[in-house]
Parts: C-alpha cells; structure tokens; sequence
C-alpha cells in the first residue's frame, strides 16, 4: 500500500483578465498549498477502483465520473500500462469550496500511481499529462506556490516563498459552482499580477460575484478581518473558502477561537 498527500491549494491573489473564446479565462493567479489535505492510498490490483471515505466522502459526486479514475486512466494510457489499482481516497477537502480538492486529488492520483506502477515519470510530465483533466491540476501535480497564467496552466516561479505561513481557511458550509461565479464576473480587467506588490495590494477579482451568489461570504471575510492580527484576508478561488495569513502560530490560534463559535468549517493550517 503506498500513499500520496493531497493538499489543498489556496489562491493568494486571482485576477481575471479576459474571457476566451474556447468558454475559458484568462488569469493570473498566485497559487499556494497548504498541510490540510486529502489523502490517497494504492494497492496493485488487477482492475482500476475507487472507494471514498472521510468526513467530506458523502458530497463527493459519482465514483465513475471521479476525477482521480480519469487521472488513472488517463495516465495509464499515455504509459501503456494495464490500470490496475485499488484507490482509497479518504477526503476532507470540502467540496466546490475554492480549495481545488477535486484537481488535487487528481493530482495525487497521478504521482501515486506512476509510483504503483514503477514508471518514474518526472513532475513535468505529469503536469503536461494532467492539463486536459482542468486548468488546476498542473499546479496540483507540483503543491508548490507558483504563479500561474493563460487557464492556470502556464506556471512559473514565484519570488516571494511564503512556506511555512500560517494560514486560518474559513468556510461558512456552503458550496459555489465556479461556473456561475465566473458568469457573474464584471468583464473589468483591473490590471495583471505585480510582483513588486506586497500581497495586500492584490486582489480576487471572483470575490464580488462569488458574494452576490453567497452573501454569506462577506460575513466570513468581515470576521476574519474583526478577528485581527492578519497580514492578508482573501476568498480562495471561486469560494465560498476565505483564508488568512497570520505573522504566527498564536495569531492564528487567537483568530480560530474567536470564530469558534460561528458554526462556520474552520481549519488551521500553514502554507507547505
């Protein structure tokens, strides 16, 4: 049995810049990765399965259309290989939360299973693999802070590394399609992602179509900034997830326990 961390991917600042003609956008976006994640494991087998299980495995969709038996497939073909594989996936990402815990499972699969399957592919051509499975898988393959551009496929270093940042995510029970929050965007291009910018000064542009879906998610960010002591408070993505980054540990704690009364999913965490 071999296992494979998934950690959920937090967006330290999304800007969109145009919608494309193929139905995708244009973006710019500071992805980073947190400790909290789901977790896979793998046996060899002589057919490809999937069993869920976790606090979250019961807002998972159908196991057929499950992202981390296309990943198996997929990778499974581009190496030739008979996809056999008993995958249990034990899921606490919450679902359609902003988090990408579908594409980091999917992500996970891949490096668990060319590892199962002696293969030895290198992250690269995982990541080039895995972007048809969607935009946010690449950067998943990698869970490292990249930034990323085009769908959010074309990634590259960022200058500032914040590992090891503690990090509050805050999510008010409630799920938001991405879909429809990129539907609701304004179609204001607000400028492109600087990097001689400090973090604050950077923006999620989903943020207000994300809020116009979920009132409740301006409630979250308000508290988080009530709860003082961040140096940044964001939406994660298309939402409903809010996070935020704390100078340390201590910070971060006080802030979850003055929310800890809120009813509200509440993880502490820090940047990997």
């Amino acid at each position: 049995m071999l296992t494979e961390h998934a950690p959920a991917k937090i967006n330290l600042a999304l800007h969109l810049r145009r919608r494309r003609p193929d139905g995708y956008h244009d973006l710019e976006s500071i992805f980073a990765f947190t400790d909290f994640g789901d977790t896979l494991h793998a046996a060899p087998a002589d057919t490809l399965s999937l069993a869920i299980s976790g606090p979250n495995a019961g807002a998972v969709g159908p196991e057929a259309d499950n992202l981390v038996l296309r990943a198996g497939r997929a990778l499974a073909a581009a190496a030739g290989v008979v996809p056999g594989a008993a995958v249990t996936l034990e899921k606490r990402i919450p679902v359609a939360a902003g988090l990408g815990g579908g594409s980091a499972d999917a992500a996970a699969a891949l490096r668990l299973l060319n590892r199962l399957w002696g293969l030895d592919w290198p992250l690269d051509r995982l990541a080039a693999l895995a972007e048809p499975l969607g935009a946010d898988v690449p950067v998943c393959v990698y869970s490292q802070t990249r930034f990323g551009a085009g769908k959010g496929e074309a990634l590259s270093q960022w200058p500032h590394d914040p590992a090891g940042t503690p990090v509050l995510l805050v999510n008010p029970r409630v799920a938001v399609a991405t879909g429809p929050v990129f539907a609701g965007w304004d179609q204001r291009d607000l400028g492109p992602i600087d990097p001689a910018m400090p973090l604050d000064r950077l923006r999620n542009d989903m943020t207000a179509a994300a809020i116009a879906l979920q009132p409740v998610i301006a409630d979250v960010l308000v508290a988080l900034e009530r709860a003082g002591e961040a140096g940044l408070v964001r939406m994660s993505g298309s939402g409903a997830t809010c996070l935020a980054l704390y100078p340390d540990l201590a910070a971060r704690d006080r802030a979850a326990a003055a929310l800890s009364g809120s009813g509200w999913w509440l993880c502490p965490t820090h940047i990997i």
